[in-house]
Formats: C-alpha cells, structure tokens, sequence
C-alpha cells in the first residue's frame, strides 16, 4: 500500500502540469482578456484616472488619439502592467516556477496574492460544502438501507417521489423557490436574503453567533441537501440490495443471525465500498459545483463566487489559482479514498491490480 501512495502522489505532478497546461491554451485562445478590458475601459474613459489592475495613469492627448484609440505605448504600457509583454511560452513557464513557491500571482481586478483570496474565501465554501455533505450522508445512507430493507412495499414506494423530484430539479432552483417563500421575496421573511453573518456578528456573545450562523447559514444548507441527497440515496439503496441478494447473506440467515446483524455486520461494510468509491465526485461536486451557484444567489462570499467572477473578468491569476487548487483537492481526496477502501476491504490490493 505504501508503494501505491508514494506512485499516486508523484502522479499528482504530472497530472497537476497538463491540466493547468491545457486550461492556459484554452485561456490564450479566449477573446475579452484583461488588456483587452484595460485597452476599452481606458477608450470610454479618456483623461480619466485608470484604475484596472492597480494601474493608474493618466490617458492624455498623446495616448489617446480619438477614433485611432490607444497609442502603442500606452497599449505596451498595459500589456507590460498584466505580463502580457512576454511570449505564451515564457509567461508559462513563469508561472509554473512561481507555483513550486506556491505563488500564485497577483489578481488583476482585486489587486491582491491569489493565496490571500483563496485564503479569506475558503472558510466560506469549506463551511457550506462540509455541512452539506455531513447531512447529505445523514438522510441518504439510513434512507437508502430502509428503502433496500423494504424495496417494493408503501415506505419504498411513498418515497420515490420524493426522491425523483430531489433527483430532477437542480440545487439552485431549490434556492430561488426558499427565498421566495421563506427569506421576504413573496411570502414569508424567516430567514435572511442574503450574506454568511449579520453586519453586527462581531457584537454578539457565542450563543448568538452560533445561532445567527445557522440563521444565515439555513437556506443555502436546505437548497444544496435537496437538490443532492436523491443520487446518494438511490446509490445506497441499490448497493444493498445487490449485497442483500448474495450467497453469503443467504448462508448468514440460515445461521439463525438476525436482520440487523446480517445487515450491519455483513452487508454494510461491502455495501459501503460503492458509497466510498463514489465519494470524492460528491465532495468535489458539493464544494465547487454545488456551491457555485448558491454562493451566487445567496451573495455568500466563497470560491465559488470568487471563480465566477474571475472568469467573467478574465483574471488568469485567480483563475488558476483556483484550478489549481481544485485540482489538488480532487487527487488528494481520491487518494484518502482508496486508503479507506483498503481500511474497510484488507483484501483489496490494489499494487496487485495495478492500479494507477
């Protein structure tokens, strides 16, 4: 086991480079770029202050030429301010050499290092995703045995249209009906519209934090669990029933074992093996997919937020930043996966399997 970890982290390198190699081709290739933005905002604001990316100069006569637009040196000027002044290739390679620092850069529009925003964003995303997918795990796993245990029968059958509507309907439609009924948009005003903590959480006592937290926090939390806990629930459910069919269940029952030991004792621990397998695509999904649009619509300040708005400004440091750290996370989380897999089932080799 130890040689499959140490050849899965140094797969990480590779892995790591031609993923952010192929999303800076895509990135070059992409029109609206950050000097294209400086290059128009310094065209409509002629004898204006510019101020995008922390530049600030002043577009006078010599600069700006009318119909004509920029002069060159102004537009080298900018391109010089955003590294754009260098081939494709060495701006690569640059970034590639700042990254085994673990430098990320600058941002363009925020004027700030990418780890100092991914670091104030991430509690965040980390909250939402981790507290969503605690009770994603809490309704699906007991949901989807009881639904196995009874498959076909009024409790199997009453909760398949519960289960088909969390199934069909996206996360974010969940969201938008919430905050109709439930935070003053038609209806009722229980909860706010909007934001992590109130203005005044740093006043409060710790009771009252905890509770304006969870009072925030409510919303976001009941939107991203139903819109997620349907595909949980049907991969338990059919997970045990497939265990539940085997011979080895039969011969346990024969024994004279009782339902819960058969089914706690026997069946769980394979069951699970589906549900661990499936994990870090449910992480992944729930933290920067999930939370992508929620963060949006409930103007919760996390990465998701943060990388919708670098890809609407074309700001390739924090773009990258982010992909990069996505990255990481999904191949670390694949990794603690298979271990567990290996905790739970000793006899899964996966040296033996070849296993990459």
């Amino acid at each position: 086991m130890g040689t499959y970890i140490l050849k899965r982290l140094l797969l990480i390198i590779p892995t790591l480079f031609f993923v952010l190699l192929i999303n800076f081709v895509v990135v070059q290739i992409a029109p609206g770029g950050p000097v294209e933005q400086a290059i128009q905002q310094a065209e409509n604001f002629q004898g204006v202050n510019m101020t995008a990316g922390g530049l600030s100069s002043s577009v006078n006569n010599h600069e700006y030429r009318g119909a004509q637009g920029l002069s060159e040196d102004m537009v080298n000027k900018i391109k010089q301010q955003y590294g754009f002044d260098r081939p494709a290739h060495e701006r690569f390679w640059l970034m590639l050499k700042n990254y085994l620092a673990l430098d990320f850069g600058t941002s363009f529009f925020k004027d700030k290092p990418v780890t100092e925003l991914l670091w104030e964003k991430m509690p965040v995303t980390i909250s939402l995703g981790a507290w969503s997918t605690f009770l994603i795990y809490l309704i699906s796993i007991p949901l989807g045995i009881k639904k196995a245990k009874q498959h076909g029968l009024f409790f199997d059958k009453s909760t398949s249209l519960l289960l088909a509507v969390g199934y069909a309907v996206p996360a974010f439609v969940f969201a938008i009906l919430l905050i109709v009924f439930f935070a003053g948009g038609s209806y009722l005003q229980w909860f706010p519209l909007q934001g992590f903590v109130s203005d005044n959480f740093h006043s409060l006592n710790l009771f009252e934090k905890i509770a304006d937290y969870f009072w925030h926090m409510a919303l976001p939390l009941l939107a991203m669990v139903l819109g997620g806990f349907a595909s949980l629930t049907y991969l338990t459910k059919y997970s045990f029933m497939e265990e539940l069919n085997k011979q080895y269940v039969l011969a346990a029952r024969a024994k004279g074992l009782t339902e819960n030991d058969v089914l706690y004792k026997h069946v769980f621990r394979n069951a699970l093996l589906v549900i661990v397998a499936g994990l870090p695509e449910v992480l992944v999904g729930v933290f920067f997919v999930g939370n992508l649009l929620i963060e949006i619509i409930f103007n919760l300040d996390g990465l998701g937020l943060l990388g919708f708005e670098a890809v609407q400004q074309r700001d390739y440091p924090v773009i990258f930043g982010a992909l990069f750290f996505l990255t990481l996370f999904g191949l670390i989380l694949r990794l603690i996966c298979d271990v567990i897999y290996r905790v739970i089932d000793p006899r899964i080799d996966f040296e033996s399997r070849g296993a990459k």
